[in-house]
């Protein structure tokens, strides 16, 4: 069993943090990584820093922008990989990188250099499935767990694929857009979106985009997601204590994330 497997095994619900690598600088990065896990969750999202990042929304394309301002690169990120998984050897680490990184590196390197530092998958947001087969090839024979998106009201056909492609767990949007804390996943949509993706079998669902509140995750697991991941909401509170490329006061900022992840992976628990 791979790190997912025993995850999805042994939690009713998991609960799945998006984190943007090297923001505000590399240290940082690895210390809010900790403070999130520490806090409860079950598994990480990490970003790698992108000029163009298409399938984000204002506030994590922000968190992108201060990374890359702040010297950010693609080595570097892998070195942060490195560092959370001596500390966090069980923990699943997924990653999410533009296509381009993985064009401009090589496939072989690419999905080699990330399995090396301690990632477990890889999803490219900017990756359709229909053009999935050499990325899937290279990830799954270096042992990497390729990742696709399920979109909220996708074709029978791409359905399909992604079931077929995906390992790991599929990423199921709850709705159309970009991310963002600001657009809630709505109740209603989210027993559809599941039970869409779930007709063609596949590994586990992780629903995202716009969950930001205990009731959302709530919401996922009771729909039959194995999971949910949250990123703007976390990075917005991130933002908070940033000036410039500097964290003002990490204390309060990891006490503010404990406080958000500890109520987030609570609603993954029936009561």
């Amino acid at each position: 069993m791979n790190r997912y497997d025993k995850l999805f095994a042994k939690v009713e619900g998991a609960f799945v943090p998006f984190i943007m690598l090297s923001d505000p600088t590399p240290e940082d990065a690895v210390e809010i990584v900790s403070a999130v896990v520490d806090a409860g969750a079950n598994a990480v999202e990490l970003g790698v820093p992108f000029s163009d990042p298409v399938a984000d929304g204002p506030a994590i394309q922000g968190a992108h922008v201060r990374a890359l301002a702040g010297g950010a690169t693609v080595d570097k990120a892998i070195a942060q990989i490195r560092t959370i998984r001596s500390r966090y050897p069980e923990l699943p680490i997924g990653m999410l990188v533009y296509g381009n990184v993985a064009h401009k590196r090589g496939l072989e390197r690419f999905y080699g250099e990330f399995k090396e530092a301690g990632a477990d998958s890889i999803l490219l947001p900017d990756v359709p499935v229909r053009e999935s087969a050499p990325f899937s090839a290279a990830a799954t024979a270096a042992g990497i767990d390729p990742i696709y998106i399920a979109p909220a009201k996708a074709s029978k056909a791409t359905l399909e694929a992604v079931a077929a492609n995906s390992r790991g767990y599929i990423y199921a949007i709850s709705r159309d857009g970009v991310t963002g804390a600001d657009k809630e996943a709505t109740v209603e949509g989210l027993r559809e979106v599941v039970d869409n993706v779930q007709k063609f079998g596949g590994p586990p669902v992780l629903l995202g985009f716009g969950i930001s509140k205990p009731q959302h995750v709530r919401d996922a697991i009771a729909a039959g997601a194995a999971g949910a991941i949250t990123g703007s909401a976390i990075t917005t509170i991130i933002d908070t204590y940033i000036e410039g490329n500097r964290v003002t006061d990490m204390d309060a900022l990891k006490t503010e994330l404990s406080e958000y992840v500890t109520a987030m992976k609570g609603a993954t628990i029936a009561s």
